[in-house]
Formats: structure tokens, sequence, C-alpha cells
């Protein structure tokens, strides 16, 4: 973004310091190019007088022209009174805006302020190309310019809470022998994670997922431990009698608390001969002759006996 402005006055100054305050800039922030010199009357009497012609040129930074973009948002959203604040660095700029009721831009999490935050730094990255290609061959160029948006120190606050989560996961991870995955995050807040994570001992982390997926995963420097469970341990051993480890239940587990029944339902002579040899012997049939029942059936008469009275 370019801004461009043909400007006339009595002397190339005056010209040059009515642009710069029309634009709003400062005089060392723009490029002058003269277009015509003034001119006088010859000997004060032949001809007329012509003001000088100047072309002011003004490239804004990346950083200004992020802000001004922000600063169209905040107008097509009806908030009034919101200030922004540029902190520029080597890498690019800190953007702060302050106001009332402007909370509600930080949105769920900090999803809306990072929305804004990627749009203000592609602005800002087109600027840096624009200005690049107004270098001289040679001189570095780059067309990455990191743009960071904050609102009421949210960053700060949530940087300690993402902080304060990968220590207390890298605790749990070293302790259980487990992984554990967070929720997807942006870059900045994975960054934050992992040197959060490497301050624990024992600890690592790594990212996966692919996009908006992409998430943190923490667990132990030597790998998940593998988890041994008893599938029976609620019913204290295995069915078939066989105990556990417990101290409350050395006789043996299970349905039968270790003990083996007969098809009688008694204690076998093995488990306990003294109940064996009181208990009831349960009713055995004599054999049966099968000749002779069948020659008694044979006999006897079709309709059974039959008694007649007098």
């Amino acid at each position: 973004m370019i801004k461009e402005l043909v400007i006339t006055g009595e002397t190339v100054e005056a010209a040059v310091e009515s642009a710069c305050a029309e634009l709003g800039v400062n005089e060392a922030a723009v490029e002058t190019e003269i277009l015509e010199e003034p001119q006088k009357k010859k000997f004060g009497l032949f001809g007329e007088n012509k003001p000088a012609k100047v072309k002011v040129t003004y490239v804004p930074t990346p950083a200004e022209c992020a802000k001004e973009y922000l600063e169209s948002i905040m107008k097509e959203m009806e908030l009034k009174n919101v200030t922004v604040t540029i902190n520029e660095d080597e890498a690019g700029a800190a953007l702060s805006l302050d106001g009332d009721d402007i909370g509600f831009i930080i949105g769920h999490r900090g999803e809306t302020l990072d929305s804004l935050q990627f749009l203000s730094q592609l602005v800002a990255s087109n600027q840096r190309k624009v200005i690049d290609a107004r270098k001289p061959d040679g001189e570095e160029k780059s067309d990455y310019y990191r743009i960071t948006l904050d609102v009421g120190s949210f960053r700060e606050k949530r940087k300690e809470t993402l902080e304060n989560l990968g220590k207390k996961m890298a605790v749990r991870a070293v302790k259980t022998g487990r992984n554990a995955s967070l929720e997807p995050m942006n870059p900045y807040e994975r960054r934050i994670i992992h040197t959060a994570v490497q301050t624990v001992e024992g600890a690592k982390s790594w990212s996966e997922g692919e996009d908006l997926a992409r998430h943190v995963v923490i667990g132990p420097v030597d790998g998940e431990r593998v988890q041994r469970y008893n599938r029976n341990s609620r019913f204290g051993g295995n069915r078939g009698g066989r105990g556990n480890n417990n101290r409350n239940d050395r006789r043996g587990g299970g349905r039968t608390g270790g003990k083996r029944y007969d098809n009688n339902r008694r204690y076998s002579d093995k488990i306990n001969p003294a109940i064996s040899e009181t208990a009831p012997v349960p009713f055995s049939p004599a054999p049966i002759d099968t000749n002779t029942e069948r020659k008694k059936a044979v006999d006897a008469p079709l309709y059974g006996r039959i008694e007649l009275t007098k």
C-alpha cells in the first residue's frame, strides 16, 4: 500500500510540509520528487508567478498497514474509542487493542483473536513484499512479517495457563507411564507447551495431526509402560478356585471360595473328610431283572384284575 500525493506551494518546502500534514506522516518517512520549480516574474514585471509542484510518496511500514486494517475492522463492528498501539521489533511487531467492551474480540480460547491476528499478518506480509520490491538489488529482502495481536494482556494470561497445563500433564505422564494428548492448538501455543514440558525430568512432547487437528502429545521419555490388568480381580480370583494374592482371601477367590464340589453338592473327601463321613449316602436303586419283569407283563390280564361282586 503506497500513498502518493501531488501538491503545490509557494516553495518546495512549503509544498512538502502541506503534503505530510495531509497524509499525517513525518517528512522523514516520505519520498519527495520535484515536478516544477517555483517561478517568479522577471524583474517583477514580466511573466507570472508559478508555485512549486511536488510529488510526495509515502510507503507505510507493515505494522502501520496492519494497524490501519484493524482500525477499519473495528469501525465496521461499530466499536468506538478503540486504540491500536504498535511495538515493533526485528522480526515483526506486537499490536495491542485497548478500549471499552472489546473483550468479545478474544472469542472462545482466543479463536477470534487468532483469526484477526492471521489476517493482520497477511496484510503486513503483503506490504513487506511491496517494500522489498522497491529496494535495489543486493539488499536483504524478506516477505514474512510476524504480527502478534493482544487484547487486555490476554496473551500473557493464556501463556501462564498453558505453561501450568504442560507441566501438570508432564508430571502425570511420568507417574502413570502413559501418553496424554492435548486439544488442537496453533503453533505459538504448541511451542509454549513444548517449552514447559522440557522443565519436567523424564517427560517429552511432540506434535501429531495435520492442519487444524495438529496437537501436542506428552509422554515419558522411555515410552509408554505396558499396563497389566487382572480380568477377574473384581471377583477375588478365578472362578475355578485359584485364589489371588489378596491377604484377605488366602483360601482362594471366586464364587466357591477356592473349594470344589462334587455332583451331590457335597465337599469331596480330599477337602474335608470329616464332613463326608457323617453326610447321608445318596439313594441308589437295586438292579432290575429285565427278563422277569417282561414275563410278568405278558402274563398279566389285558385290563388288570377285575373283581366281580355278588
